[in-house]
Formats: C-alpha cells, structure tokens, sequence
C-alpha cells in the first residue's frame, strides 16, 4: 500500500486490494458451492442436512473468525504507523487465540452437537446428513483459524494477491475430494451429503499449510519472523486483538445466527421449502462476497490511513468502498432477479424446488443493497477500530428487527416462508443507515481532533 493524493489513485489502490480478495472469497465461498450443489444433486434430503449443518456452523464459525480478523486492521494501522516489531507480535498471539478457540470450539461441539439435532426435531435422514457433515468438518477448524490469522496479517500488508494464488490453486482439490467423497470414487465410501465435511476439512488443512510456508519463506513475510517469534506469549497483545475482536465477531455472529435462525424456524415448513431456501440463500451469499470483498479492502485501507494520521484520506475511503458496493449490488440484484429460474436450475433437479428458489430470489435486489450498505460501513468503522456502537447496532437489527418482523409475515399473513425474506432485507437496511450514520459521526470527531492538533502545533509554534 501507498500514500494515494488524487481520486483516481485512490479508486486505483481500492481495485488493486480489491480484485485479489474477491477472487480469494469467492474461492472460499465456491468450497461452500460445491457442497450445496454436488449434495443437492446427490439427494434433496442430503441438501437439507448440509443446509441444516451448515445453519449451525455459519454463526459459530463467522462469529469468532471476526475475532481472529481484528489482527487486520491491526496490522494495517502499525503498518501505517511503521512499528514492524509490533506486526509480528500480534500475529504470533492471534495464532495462539486461533489455537485456544478452535480447542474450545471442538470440546463444546463433542458435548452439544447431538442434544442440539434432536431438539430440531428433523427427518431422520437430514438430521443424520447434518450430524455426519459437522462431524467431518470438525476436523477443519484447528488449521481454519489459524488460516485467517495468517490471512488478515498478509491482508494488513496489503499484499493480497498472494492469498488468491493459494485458494484458487486449492479449489480442484476441494470438488475434486467433494465428489469423491459424496458420491463414493476411488474406494471411498460414499457418503453422501457427510462427505462434503471432511472434503472441506482437508482441504482447509492444504491451504493453511501453504501459506504458513510462503509467510516463513518468502519476502516481505518473511521479514517479520512470525515463526521464529513463535515463544513471544503475550497477555497484552491478545487483550489487544480481542478489545477490537470480540466487539467484531459478535457483530458478525449476531448477522449469521439471525440467518441460521431463520433457516431452522425455516425448517418446520417441508423438505422441498428448505431446500429452496439453502438454495436462494446460496445464491446471495455468493453475491455476497463483493460487498464482503470491498469491506476487507476498505477495513484495511481506511487503518492505514488513520494510522498515518490521514483522516481526510480515511474518509475519502470509506465512501469510495460504500459507493462501490452499492452499485455493484444493484447490478448484480437485477440480473438475479431477471434470470432467478436458470440460476435455480444449478442447485436442483426437482421442479417444485426450482421454482419456489425462484420466487425467494424475486426480494433478492433489495436485499443486497441492503447488505452492501451495512457491511462496507461496518468495515470502515472496523479501520477507525470503532466497534462497539457497531455491535449494538447490529444486535438490535437483526433481532429486533430482522427476526419478529420476518416471523410475523411468514405465519400471519400470506407471505408464508418468504415473508423472512422481507424481514432480513429490513433489518439490514436498519443496520445500514445506523452504522453509516455513526461512521458520519466518527470522521468527523477525527477531522475536528486533527484540526485542534494542527492549532496546537501551530500556537507552540
């Protein structure tokens, strides 16, 4: 990353971030892909199963994944600030909580899981699916988290081309090892829509392994001796990253479980209901991963400038990133919605599955708006390391907006199942205009606290 002085190098640097970390999340996304659709292809129940597995890992995983993505915008400010020495303490320490929670995550998961299921109370075959694929992807988690460390100190750097060569190079191996295992090839079992966890599992494994040797090896990476900095214990520097981190991933566990909520009060209506909303939802998750995108870029982006002292720079930023998102999101809402019948052709063979996904992506344009809005200005405000607020907007979108608004259309009027679609698009947009009214807030707390440094300079002076 540089110092940018003109509009058109900004718009520059925010692409040049940008391109690599779309491509990387929509590889990691595309892991997610080949599940829904090799298992959906396999058996609609097996699609259900993943849907229900995947509803009870999202939260989990997202949520304390955005703990371990605080070491980003750290990085990006002590980079910005020069202090190399700090960049590689707090990595080290991000790995060791990354160690401390998937261990945690795993033992609570070996107690819980089966209780959990059985409350559900689902088909014997889905709940089976669901309970075999957390299973397999339990296997996953150590090497996942201590991936996304490794992967927000090469984001902080700004060097995030690199992360894109290591996922797209995994991807064969993943559909690869998802066909083997759902359908059964090469003298594996077949497994059906379990297979798509341990598949993931060791794929997450392969890319963790990769980049932990292109950080040892190779430069600038290898600079800072993240490995060989390894004993470097530090109490301060994890209550550092979880200052920022825990206030972070309980925003983005609040988003993920309000979803898997939805998809288990979704799962009451019938097999063929739940398998058209996992599809639909897939559809927009994997829209997603542009708003997703542009907030990495822009959380990093918006902390180096800040820890430059750049303020004006940080703003300009911000509502680069939020424009962006928005457009992009309007462009890609119509075409969902103009082609929603081919699309939901990809994820099922069964007519009526097909058009009911069809007509749960008729909300899908206003509900990415939404979410592009929300999520850029909650990534801008991650790079001013401003969380708190956040969290308490996003707790009060989700669930108390989002959820009773999505309940109440879905059982009484006629909306039926989609109505929590209405209820998701509004809750999102409510967290939109809070957070993007608090970012308003913040820059300009930052532009008045620049001005009175510069009168205070200039006096002494």
């Amino acid at each position: 990353m540089n110092q940018t002085y003109t509009m058109k190098e900004k718009i520059k640097q925010i692409f040049i971030l940008l391109i690599p970390i779309l491509i990387t999340q929509l590889g990691m996304f595309s892991m997610v892909f080949f599940n829904t659709i090799l298992s959906g292809k396999y058996n609609s129940s097996d699609l259900a199963g993943v849907a229900i597995g995947s509803s009870i890992w999202n939260p989990v995983f997202t949520g304390l994944s955005g703990i371990l993505l605080a070491v980003s915008p750290i990085v990006a400010q002590r980079f910005g600030e020069k202090k190399n020495k700090d960049v590689s303490s707090i990595v080290v320490n991000g790995i060791y909580l990354s160690i401390m929670i998937a261990l945690l995550v795993i033992i609570l998961g070996f107690f819980l899981l089966d209780p959990l299921l059985n409350r559900m109370n689902l088909p014997v075959r889905v709940q089976n699916t669901a309970h075999d694929y957390l299973v397999g992807l339990s296997y996953g988690i150590l090497p996942l988290f201590i991936f996304n460390v490794l992967r927000s100190f090469i984001y902080g750097l700004g060097k995030t081309r690199v992360v894109m060569v290591i996922m797209i190079c995994s991807l064969p191996f993943n559909f690869l090892l998802n066909y083997l295992f759902i359908y059964g090839h090469w003298g594996l079992p077949e497994l059906g829509g379990a297979g798509a966890g341990y598949a993931t599992s060791i794929t997450y494994w392969i890319i963790a392994g990769i980049t932990a040797y292109i950080i040892k090896r190779q430069d600038p990476f290898s600079a800072y001796r993240v490995f060989s900095n390894f004993k470097e214990y530090s109490v301060e520097r994890c209550k550092e990253i979880l200052k920022i981190g825990v206030p972070m991933g309980l925003s983005t566990f609040f988003e993920t479980s309000m979803f898997a909520v939805v998809t288990i009060l979704i799962s009451k209506f019938s097999v063929t209901t739940i398998a058209a909303y996992q599809s639909a939802l897939n559809i927009v998750s994997f829209l997603y991963m542009v708003p997703v995108s542009i907030s990495l870029a822009l959380t990093v982006l918006v902390g180096f400038e800040v820890g430059a002292k750049r303020y004006k720079d940080a703003k300009a930023y911000s509502w680069l990133g939020i424009s962006l998102s928005v457009i992009i999101a309007l462009f890609t809402g119509l075409l969902v919605v103009l082609f929603r019948y081919k699309v939901a052709g990809f994820y099922s063979n069964e007519l009526a599955v097909i058009n009911l996904t069809a007509h749960f992506l008729i909300y899908a344009l206003f509900f990415q708006i939404s979410d592009a809005i929300q999520a850029t200005a909650q990534a801008a405000l991650r790079g001013y390391k401003d969380v708190n607020i956040a969290f308490i907007t996003t707790l009060i979108a989700y669930w108390l907006i989002c959820l009773p608004v999505g309940y109440l259309l879905a059982h009484f009027t006629t909306f039926g199942a989609p109505g929590y679609w209405i209820g998701l698009t509004s809750g999102l947009l409510a967290a939109g205009i809070g957070l993007a009214a608090r970012l308003i807030y913040i820059q300009k707390r930052k532009f008045v606290s620049a001005e009175l440094q510069r009168t205070e300079m200039f006096i002494e002076g």
